[in-house]
């Protein structure tokens, strides 16, 4: 096992490997293939082939300032959301203990404990005092 760990490494020497890029693709590949299982369109199998090579191209590319730059682009995009599904799971998480609202001056998100009724509060980052009305 240790020549064909040695060899496959002496192979991937010089090339781009993966990033969070080749894991969406990756992921996205598998959810095609889901769908494709149930429709059995030929444009999703050429939608299937497709995201396939650009996976394997990316892995094995010599271009690293390329693929890099394809990664931050992705990145950009991503982000953002990966932030706002992380907040999603947590509030639902924390539902039973907290409540999550806006400050209305600054647009921060405040993690508040589950008071029922009119509630007075401040904002860390911006000082600003406003009512909170928790129901549940």
């Amino acid at each position: 096992m240790g020549k064909f760990t040695d060899k496959l490494s002496r192979f991937m020497y010089g090339r781009y490997g993966a990033d969070q890029l080749y894991v969406a693709l990756f992921v996205l590949y598998f959810v095609v293939l889901v769908i494709n299982m149930f429709t059995r369109f030929w444009i999703v199998d050429v939608l299937m082939w497709v995201i396939l090579a650009w996976l394997i191209f990316r892995t094995f590319s010599r271009n690293i300032y390329k693929r890099q730059r394809e990664n931050e682009i992705f990145l950009k995009f991503w982000n953002p959301i990966q932030s706002e599904l992380s907040l999603l799971f947590r509030r639902i998480r924390e539902i039973r203990t907290h409540r999550f609202r806006k400050c209305p001056h600054c647009k921060t998100v405040l993690r508040l404990p589950r008071k029922r009724g009119k509630n007075v509060v401040r904002c860390p980052r911006c000082q600003t005092r406003f009512q909170v009305r928790v129901f549940l």
